[in-house]
């Protein structure tokens, strides 16, 4: 299903240009400041939806309110989208979701992505979805390092003091009259440690935000900020069961109607909130829409409880009147509210451009910025104005001049004018006024060169390498936003009922697909050209030399430069650089080059890199494109690791059946496997029969229905001789009945100490001993986790092979258990190898050889 996007989220970059215009704050980067003057930083670059008479309508409610929410979690998915859409569009309050993390350190159940490029995927994912409900999208720099099991081990790896700065400036920028948190400060241990921290931070910000002592640097851009109220978002689930939520005290909690109906859209509040959690792909939260009452509990923890419990606003003036000169807008804008005609909506042009004039002469800029946003959107609804920058080219590079193809057309009786149009770096488009008569279109292409100075495409907190725990972003402003400021932007002077009113445009592409008809993508700024190694771990068990292929890709015409891999002086590489000449844009070419270990060598990470006048390349770009996300680019270090590593291995040909997507399969051919992927449909006794082993991807019992039955063939294949590994999936969600050809119970059980010791229970085990030695340095340098959702029971045909815990808690057995069945070997493991083969930990490669291996000659 498609979901049209009624909702958009366009006030918060208006607070960052309050701040510009109102403190001379010095910046890292000259270009930012003309930027950041330009609306909208974050709209998705989407096919352009107009509004209908009953979303202006809405659009005027919120317009007339002035009450800002904040609500308050650890991750992506985190969020209670009834509640935000209930303040959204029930409230018509301001609205945002600070998600302290984007997600990196969680799964990924429909792509191979992890880490960083997953963070970039599920803050896409929190921007649809605010996109549905009508909310905002804010962050923090801190890192999902994955899953933490207390909050004193999240603040281990957090930096505890910058993530509450984080949270401090939010409060500040944003200025919300109530913060609601997610989860309960007062619970640690019972639920994941990022939770729990994110309750924390958001208590003792609540209170420090005011104080002029507390991060007196955020000063010199925002003011300090009291909000009125703060709230816990609890349920019965957080105490156990309705039974037990029953008995509860509830004299401090406020309930909150949270199936509405809205006659406007025709839809439900518990409708929209399913569609915008359903925006979360990535972690399988498509959510079914429900419709009937549903209530919300909000338990009070600062502030004053309100007397009128159905008031969550009272004693806190959201009418215009709230700002001083904003009484007669008030008037005003009630009147185009009571006498809106849905039929003719342009009939409110002069009523509304007069309310914008006035709204330009307030002193109090950050709801003069806010509200001089949502009152141009709907003054360009009412007028059927529609304004569009479309590029001749998706990408370009520094320096190159591309044609931009503009178009204005006033669908309204009103009298209007094309007055002016620049681009936010001050090139004028238009030397002289232009009526826009009712439904007649203008438009023309312009020439637009791009400067040498504009930044690269690329998520503003990936440019600086960060911690395990923090990314590292030096630029005040950029801190919070959820992506990247466009860059480009035209902006059309109209004239309307006598004044000049500048709408931004965001530059985008636009082509014609033969199925979808017009599809919009960004515009982007990117290298010259991409330099990429083929893989991103190369291993040589040996000290004999291997190829290694280096992917040049030009993204300009006629690019050429010489071609060299940055290494130590005791590794050979030949040759030392290669003369590259690509003469067409999007021309492709690999290099091979030989690498010579030394005898001694240990893993080192190496650089692929083009010298071309005078100037260095050494990103690659890195594309992600889903269908529910608009596209996005990724400029990476251009590296690669090489591992020295004394492997042996048994049997050859490895099928690997897709689960929700990793790189194993491309890890076992590094290590000399033979691999062939198989969709779960294409098993049968006939497609396995010359294979020696099967694997299973992560999570594949968790996705694939089909699986259900194909376990018998995959029993059988075991039976006659062959290995199935399965590697972990969720206890929650199986779709098969027998996980195992014996008992074997999945649980939550996990391991988050990436250092966790490990004890071998069956020292002489062959999966510990044949054909490589396992040792306790097999399991050093490994990342993130020991591994995760253990089988807690199993019957007596297993060996449990290890054992490890996290500090404090009982040993954990089931992250690697084996059974003998038939003439081959069934096994079941939790540890996580599809993180640790794409940071080419050695142990990690012995080890899944010796799974393969167990019981072939």
């Amino acid at each position: 299903m498609k979901v049209k996007m009624r909702f958009s989220s366009f006030s918060f970059p208006i607070v960052i240009f309050e701040l510009l215009l109102n403190h001379n704050y010095k910046m890292q980067k000259s270009y930012f400041l003309l930027l950041i003057l330009f609306f909208p930083f974050f709209l998705s670059a989407q096919k352009p939806e107009p509004l209908s008479s009953s979303e202006i309508y809405q659009k005027l409610e919120k317009l007339n309110f002035l009450g800002s929410v904040l609500y308050i979690a650890a991750h992506p998915d985190d969020e209670n989208t009834k509640i935000i859409s209930y303040f959204a569009n029930e409230k018509n309050a301001r609205t945002a979701y600070l998600s302290l993390t984007r997600g990196d350190g969680g799964q990924n159940l429909i792509g191979p992505e992890i880490r960083e490029s997953l963070g970039v995927i599920r803050t896409q994912e929190l921007l649809a979805a605010r996109n549905i409900d009508g909310g905002e999208q804010l962050f923090s720099r801190a890192n999902d390092f994955g899953y933490s099991k207390n909050p004193e081990e999240t603040f281990n790896i957090w930096d505890q003091e910058e993530v509450l700065k984080d949270v401090v400036w939010a409060i500040r920028k944003f200025r919300p009259d109530i913060i609601i948190n997610r989860f309960d400060h007062r619970t640690p241990g019972k639920t994941h440690g990022h939770h729990t921290a994110s309750a924390i931070l958001s208590v003792n910000a609540f209170d420090l935000a005011s104080k002029e002592s507390v991060f007196p640097q955020q000063l010199e851009i925002v003011e300090p900020w009291q909000p009125k109220r703060l709230f816990y978002n609890t349920s019965w689930w957080f105490y156990g069961s309705h039974e037990a939520f029953e008995k509860v005290d509830k004299s401090n909690f406020l309930k909150i109607e949270s199936g509405v109906y809205y006659p406007l859209f025709g839809q439900s509040n518990t409708e929209i909130s399913a569609l915008s959690r359903s925006q979360h792909q990535s972690q399988g939260f498509g959510s079914t829409e429900v419709r009937g009452s549903e209530i919300e509990y909000l338990e009070l923890l600062k502030g004053k409880l309100p007397e009128n419990k159905s008031n969550l606003f009272e004693g806190i003036d959201t009418s215009w009147k709230r700002v001083q000169g904003g009484a007669t807008i008030g008037d005003i804008l009630t009147d185009v509210q009571q006498n809106f005609d849905f039929k003719n909506p342009s009939a409110s042009l002069p009523q509304l451009v007069k309310a914008y004039s006035l709204i330009q002469k307030l002193e109090n800029d950050h709801w003069r910025k806010i509200k001089s946003t949502e009152i141009k959107e709907i003054i360009a609804a009412c007028a059927g104005l529609y304004l569009e920058a479309i590029a001749d080219q998706k990408t370009a590079t520094k320096g190159e001049t591309i044609t931009i193809s503009l178009e204005a057309i006033n669908r309204s009786p009103a009298q209007i004018s094309l007055s002016g149009i620049k681009t936010s770096s001050g090139k004028d488009f238009l030397d002289s006024e232009k009526p826009l008569k009712n439904n007649q279109k203008w438009e023309e292409s312009f020439q637009f060169k791009i400067e040498e100075d504009t930044p690269y495409t690329t998520p503003y907190w990936l440019e600086k390498k960060g911690s395990v725990g923090m990314y590292s972003v030096d630029n005040q402003l950029l801190r919070g936003l959820p992506e990247t400021p466009n860059h480009h932007q035209v902006i059309f002077n109209i004239e309307i009922e006598g004044s000049s009113i500048p709408f931004e445009r965001e530059i985008v592409y636009r082509e014609n697909d033969i199925i979808h008809g017009a599809v919009y993508a960004p515009f982007k700024i990117i290298p010259d050209v991409s330099v990429a190694a083929l893989e991103a771990v190369y291993i040589f068990p040996d000290s004999t030399t291997q190829d290694v292929t280096i992917k040049v890709k030009s993204f300009k015409e006629n690019f050429s430069g010489k071609l060299s891999i940055a290494h130590p002086e005791n590794w050979q590489i030949e040759p030392k650089e290669v003369k590259i000449s690509l003469k067409e844009k999007g021309e492709e070419k690999l290099i091979r080059f030989k690498i010579t270990p030394p005898k001694n060598a240990e893993s080192i990470v190496m650089t692929a890199k083009i010298e071309s006048n005078g100037e260095t390349f050494s990103q690659k770009i890195d594309q992600i494109n889903y269908e529910h996300i608009k596209p996005q680019i990724i400029l990476f270090p251009s590296e690669f690791k090489t591992v020295k590593l004394k492997i042996d291995k048994k049997g050859k040909r490895v099928a690997y059946i897709e689960g929700a997507g990793d790189v194993v399969p491309q890890s076992l051919e590094q290590i000399g496997y033979e691999v062939a992927i198989l969709k779960p449909e294409e098993i049968s006794s006939q497609s396995l029969k010359n294979f020696d082993a099967v694997v299973m991807g992560i999570r594949a019992y968790n996705i694939s229905e089909t699986l259900n039955f194909k376990q018998d063939i995959l029993f059988e294949f075991v039976k006659n001789g062959g290995n199935l590994i399965v590697q972990y999936n969720t206890n929650r969600g199986v779709k098969v009945e027998n996980i195992a050809p014996f008992p074997l119970k999945l649980s939550k059980d996990r391991v988050t100490d990436e250092e966790a010791k490990i004890i071998f229970l069956t020292p002489e085990h062959p999966v510990l001993n044949t054909p490589n030695k396992i040792t306790k340095a097999d399991f050093e340098n490994w990342v993130q986790e020991r591994g995760l959702y253990f089988p807690d029971e199993w019957s007596k045909e297993f060996n449990a092979i290890l054992s490890a815990h996290d500090l404090g808690e009982n040993q954990k057995n089931g992250s690697l258990l084996v059974a003998k069945y038939g003439k081959g070997y069934y096994i079941y493991t939790g540890l996580s190898f599809f993180r640790q083969f794409p940071e080419g930990v050695p142990g990690a490669y012995r080890l899944f050889a010796n799974l393969i291996s167990i019981g072939k000659e």
